[in-house]
């Protein structure tokens, strides 16, 4: 008996299998004809699976279902297959990123991709709970692919292969290239396996979505038609208890609670709007110094914000360059939560390793916040200090940090990064 798998041509759970068949020598068959929500619901699939899931392997010992214990058997169906590694530990770490995949990237991204597709309410709070979530595993498989080709060891394994399917729906349908340039080395990753041969014979053709799938209306499930005796009776009731208009109800089940408001809102006003420096940062092209500079002054309120030097721990470890600045990249990406309410310059400094990773930070109030503290570990990496301006040696280093000023404190900038 060939081995059969039951789903949709399109189906990303099925591209799994089909993939790492295709670079085991496994021959895969798809079921013919096969439609969802009529094929899985026959009595036949529900004895292979009984909650009706697809994909579901048919194999001469009976069937399999649950996409990546599927694609596992394709795979060890090949003795000694280096899709699963040369070793105990790369089998371990293989298995590690399935389950990132699986429960950081997968999940987040179905939890997106659902309630847009009709398939669950649709609640702008939830959505973004579930985005933030995605950008941070996003930001974790980014810092570990800046010095990594592949997940595992230096070729193709099964956890390349479900990352990489896992994030198909991502790239196809939700995740523009706005919202992936955030992660540089994610979307190199992702276009190198999608053109691999053995991918490229699966999905195809790949294109990456140019706007976010737009939300569809949940269909409701059809009601069962009344006998005329039932009509006349719940006429009577509707009499007696006007139903409430249909707006109204709709409004009462869906009405997400309100967001709590961040502490940072709560703090009295400030003569100094962030949006507004961040502008004539971004648009000062020259006389910097005259313009910029003496602008961030004028605007700078001590009272609303406070200013913050920091120094990274460990600097006797940043011997590589672009290791380096992936790290000071990926730190800016996890401080995305904090963007409406601060403005930041990382340094890197140095012609020669070890680089020294100097930072100067503008936060809203008198601390750091404190939901920054709990979000970004990144923060513990650094030493803190709080600005003191009324020195006039800590004000000018301040404005050498905002213009990029070389040499700064005598050495060359290997890089500059703002955070705005």
């Amino acid at each position: 008996m060939a081995l059969v798998l039951h789903a949709a041509k399109t189906n990303k759970n099925a591209f799994k299998t089909l993939i790492a068949a295709e670079y085991s020598g496994v021959h895969v068959e798809l079921a013919q004809n096969f439609e969802m929500q009529v094929s899985n619901k026959t009595p036949e699939f529900i004895k292979m699976n009984p909650i009706g899931k697809v994909p579901v392997l048919e194999t001469p010992e009976g069937p399999i279902f649950e996409s990546n214990a599927i694609a596992r058997y394709v795979t060890r169906l090949k003795a000694d297959n280096p899709l699963y590694g040369s070793s105990l530990i790369e089998y371990g770490r293989i298995e590690q990123w399935i389950d990132f995949a699986s429960l950081e990237i997968d999940a987040n991204i179905v939890n997106w991709y659902r309630p847009r597709m009709g398939r669950a309410v649709y609640l702008p709070p939830a959505e973004e709970a579930t985005i933030s979530a995605l950008k941070r595993a996003l930001g974790a498989l980014n810092t570990h692919l800046a010095s990594n080709t592949y997940l595992v060891g230096h070729s193709v394994t099964l956890a390349d292969i479900i990352m990489t399917c896992n994030l198909f729906v991502g790239f196809a349908q939700l995740m523009t290239k706005s919202f992936t340039s955030e992660f540089p080395h994610v979307e190199r990753y992702f276009w190198t396996m999608v053109n691999q041969p053995n991918f490229s014979k699966v999905l195809g053709e790949v294109k990456q979505a140019e706007s976010v799938l737009p939300i569809q209306s949940a269909k409701k499930p059809s009601q069962p038609k009344e006998s005329a005796k039932p009509k006349k009776e719940a006429k009577k009731e509707v009499q007696k208890e006007p139903a409430k208009p249909k707006e109204e109800v709709a409004e009462e089940e869906e009405a997400p609670k309100p967001k709590p408001k961040n502490p940072l809102d709560l703090l009295p006003p400030s003569k100094m709007i962030l949006d507004e420096w961040k502008r004539l940062y971004s648009n000062t092209k020259t006389n910097f110094r005259e313009v910029a500079i003496k602008g961030f002054w004028d605007m700078y309120d001590p009272e609303g914000y406070s200013l913050w030097f920091c120094d990274y721990k460990y600097n006797d470890e940043n011997t590589v360059s672009f290791v380096t600045l992936n790290k000071v990249g990926g730190f800016l990406q996890r401080m995305d939560l904090a963007r409406k309410y601060a403005f930041g310059k990382m340094l890197v400094i140095g012609s020669e390793p070890p680089f020294k990773v100097k930072g100067l930070w503008l936060f809203r109030g008198q601390e750091i916040p404190q939901f920054i503290l709990d979000e970004c570990y990144d923060m513990e990496l650094y030493d803190w200090r709080k600005v003191d301006i009324s020195d006039e040696e800590q004000k000018e280093r301040v404005s050498q940090m905002i213009e990029d000023f070389e040499p700064f404190e005598g050495e060359a900038l290997l890089d500059a990064k703002c955070f705005k």
